[in-house]
Order: C-alpha cells, then structure tokens, then sequence
C-alpha cells in the first residue's frame, strides 16, 4: 500500500515540514565558518603566475601534481615570510 503526502492531514503535513525545516536549520546553525589557511607549498608553472597554486600541505603531494608537467614546487612566500605569531599568557594553559 503506497502512501503520498496528499494522503497525509494538513496537520501532519505542516508537522513534517517544521521538522523538516529544522533540521536544516540546524546543521546550517551548527556548520564550522570557513578558515582561510595558507598552505606551506605552491605549484609554480608558466600558467599559474607567482606564486602559483598555493593549496599542497606537503611537498610530495606537490611534487605529485607537478609530476610530467613543465612545472615546480616553492615554498608559499605568504608562509615563508610571515611575522611570527605573538604569545601571550593564555596560550601556555595549566603550566602556570
């Protein structure tokens, strides 16, 4: 015996699309916000300008996507120059 939504009372049709909507709303509202990071090697070729594709995190991989291509693996300048980052007391945790 099928069963369709026209079969279903207009209160357990709104019951299911409140559900339905918050559970969408849900895993939108718990979602992690997107970080830039930059990665440590850029794929540098002709095509790509400086400093290239910066998205390898190892240099193998990079390396890997270079294999058979006129291209090579630097290192990211954004990473390579980079201030280093200022600690402060917080960061140390329970040691104090």
């Amino acid at each position: 015996m099928k069963h369709s939504l026209k079969d279903l009372s207009p209160r357990t049709r709104l019951a299911a699309f409140a559900l339905a909507s918050a559970v969408v709303v849900g895993g939108l509202l718990g979602a992690a916000p997107a970080q830039a990071r930059d990665y440590p090697y850029c794929l540098t070729s002709p095509g790509y300008g400086y400093p290239g594709d910066c998205s390898y995190a190892s240099y193998r991989q990079c390396r890997t996507a270079a294999s058979g291509r006129l291209a090579d693996c630097i290192v990211n300048p954004r990473v390579a120059f980079r201030e280093p980052r200022r600690q402060d007391y917080r960061t140390y945790g329970d040691r104090w």
